[in-house]
């Protein structure tokens, strides 16, 4: 069950938690852990925003990638750790909220990592929420012996390896920073992989499911907000209002069916292995990233309609169905196909993608477009997965 909203303790050991616990939830912690990660979420989409609307694609894109990887990766990590070892004592609890200022920091950072190349900041910031992290896993070697101490201390030692060299890249050449950048993440990457070789934290397959859909709600409403912004410009913009209608209807369809779509598979049931759970735990970086692209697509498109944006209409339309295209993608490729039962219901995703991305040479109307095939895409799902042969055989699935 969730924790009560007052903490257990001062100091509890922090054990595993086991991995069938019934009533499993996200607690009010986890909960407010995710919104303010979403503060920085929000401003690396509008760096992303004004770096497109310039026509400044590669470094705007890079720079979203590099900023998005840092929060995902420190999001991740807590998400997993909390399934298995959450105890809801007070150092738990303080710990948690170091973090949350980590991510606050970074995200103060972000403007001028876009605009200048400055990345003290954010470093600074995700070195904050990750030796926090550390000491959360010392905690758990403290408590714990044998080979479950031995992880604990992997991944601590793992951890501050990795915070030495993010500090050491701020003295690094400018133009070596890219090389750091690379090098730093698969360290990053590979910690967990080598930390549980010979012991598997006993993280909670319903709940990890359920904190990965939360993130995804929360991330997907900052698209709702772009949408809103377009009805706002478009009721002062009179003379673009069909385009800028057309924009936020279309931009409302994507991020509705993308939810449908989502939310459409049973992720829990994939996370059998670890190899399952690594898989489907790392493919969520291009999941979150997209969800949160789609809503800067759709504030480019409106810039674009509206003079802001010098860039053409098909650029503009780029920037939203090309993270739309990757979301399906890659959500089908982590969970949809392996729950689909025939080739009609296979193939429903793939041509999707290929449907949506050809929208992008529509131009100012290709949003709408787009929005319009996901939402045929997900009606389309639905009458299959509830033929009678089809619903006899599995639970009905909704795209």
């Amino acid at each position: 069950m969730s924790h009560p909203t007052a903490p257990t303790g001062l100091l509890r050991r922090m054990t595993s938690r086991s991995p069938d616990e019934g009533h499993r939830a996200a607690t009010v912690l986890e909960l407010f852990f995710d919104l303010c990660f979403v503060v920085a979420v929000a401003q690396a989409g509008v760096r992303l925003v004004h770096a497109v609307a310039e026509g400044h694609y590669g470094s705007g894109v890079l720079g979203y990638v590099l900023v998005f990887f840092a929060i995902w990766w420190a999001w991740m990590n807590f998400t997993w750790f909390a399934s298995a070892y959450d105890n809801d004592d007070v150092f738990y609890r303080v710990a948690v909220l170091v973090q949350i200022a980590g991510v606050l920091v970074f995200a103060a950072g972000i403007p001028r990592a876009f605009d200048d190349g400055n990345w003290t900041v954010c470093i600074v910031g995700y070195v904050v929420m990750r030796l926090a992290m550390t000491c959360q896993w010392l905690r758990v070697a403290r408590h714990n012996s044998g080979a479950e101490r031995t992880m604990a201390l992997t991944y601590a030692t793992g951890l501050v390896i990795c915070q030495i060299g993010w500090l050491a890249m701020l003295f690094a050449p400018e133009g070596a920073r890219p090389y750091f950048f690379v090098i730093l993440g698969l360290a990053e990457l590979s910690v967990p992989p080598i930390a549980e070789r010979s012991f598997r934290t006993s993280w909670h397959p319903h709940h990890i499911a359920e904190r990965y859909g939360l993130f995804t709600i929360i991330v997907l409403g900052e698209s709702i907000t772009a949408a809103t912004i377009a009805v706002q410009e478009g009721l002062d913009e009179h003379e673009a209002l069909g385009e800028l209608l057309s924009i936020a209807g279309g931009g409302l369809l994507v991020v509705f069916a993308a939810w449908w779509i989502y939310f459409a598979s049973p992720s829990q049931e994939r996370l059998t292995t670890m190899g399952h759970a690594l898989t489907w735990g790392y493919g969520h970086l291009l999941i979150l990233g997209s969800a949160a692209a789609i809503g800067a697509g759709i504030e480019v498109a409106v810039e674009q309609v509206t003079g802001k944006a010098h860039i053409s209409p098909v650029a503009a339309t780029a920037a939203v169905t090309l993270p739309t295209a990757l979301f399906l993608l890659t959500g089908w490729f982590l969970q949809a196909r392996h729950f689909k039962r025939d080739t009609a219901e296979k193939a429903l995703m793939p041509v999707t993608v290929v449907v949506v991305l050809a929208c992008t040479f529509l131009g100012t109307w290709g949003v709408l477009a787009a929005g319009v095939v996901m939402a045929v895409a997900v009606m389309i799902g639905v009458l299959l997965s509830n033929r009678p042969d089809s619903a006899s055989l599995r639970k009905p699935q909704m795209a």
